[in-house]
């Protein structure tokens, strides 16, 4: 919008010039509005120039940011799955959850086949096999946190704000219930400082390959999902940089 004004207000601009030109400048003052006309044109192009350059900045800095977050976000994720797998359910509790990564353990399992023998009524037997999980040992959960900055995963990168974790549940079937997690950051406060504009427009997005919605979000209080609301293109982000 900004950069069709300018295109306006120059063209309007030139329009009266031109016309001052032939009706009331001397001509041997000709040359001086030649040069007024020549830095109009080059402030012109450098505004036009400028606006355009301005969403792909933007944008850049944009992903940057998002992907600083979404990488804490992951972590974050993984930490209330292993909560899960070991608990038995989320947790609220950010500190809490280094705490758990630093001293929890694993139960290793091992599956078999027990065979078994059942009466199947007037005395006739009958044979199968029965499943039955062995416990073999334990492993440390920060195992899987080796080389992950999980100490520092509950700051929000940018900010001096630390990530809210919510928890709740929901009802899959009638009388069954399962735990659920929700972390979200408004898109306005990563992007604090950047043009207020682009924010809005940014908290406007509906998906493609963009970020769904004002918040970036992983998880859901409203369905089972340990999912991020980010593109796939985010993802790359934990093989390579993001260019």
């Amino acid at each position: 919008m900004m950069t069709f004004l300018i295109i306006i207000a120059g063209i309007v601009v030139t329009g009266f010039l031109a016309y001052a030109i032939v009706n009331f400048i001397p001509r041997k003052l000709h040359w001086i509005v030649s040069i007024v006309l020549i830095a109009l044109a080059a402030f012109l192009i450098f505004k036009i120039n400028f606006e355009i350059q301005k969403p792909v900045q933007f944008n850049k800095e944009k992903k940057a940011k998002y992907a600083a977050v979404i990488k804490n976000m992951k972590i974050l994720r993984d930490a209330e799955v292993a909560h899960k797998k070991v608990t038995g359910k989320y947790t609220a509790n950010g500190e809490g959850l280094i705490q758990f990564i630093d001293t929890a353990k694993f139960a290793l399992t091992q599956t078999r086949n027990v065979p078994k023998t059942i009466n199947v009524g007037g005395g006739i037997t009958k044979e199968i096999e029965e499943r039955v999980v062995d416990t073999i040992g334990y492993e440390d959960v920060r195992n899987q946190f080796s080389g992950v900055d999980y100490k520092n995963m509950l700051n929000i990168p940018g900010t001096d704000q630390k990530f809210k974790i919510e928890i709740g549940r929901i009802e899959k079937i009638q009388g069954l219930f399962a735990p659920v997690f929700e972390i979200k950051v408004d898109k306005a406060l990563i992007l604090k400082g950047m043009d207020m504009n682009l924010i809005k427009q940014e908290k406007e997005s509906i998906g493609g390959e963009e970020v769904r919605g004002e918040y970036l979000r992983v998880g859901s209080l409203g369905e089972v999902s340990e999912d991020g609301n980010w593109p796939p293109f985010y993802d790359k982000g934990d093989k390579k940089d993001i260019e």
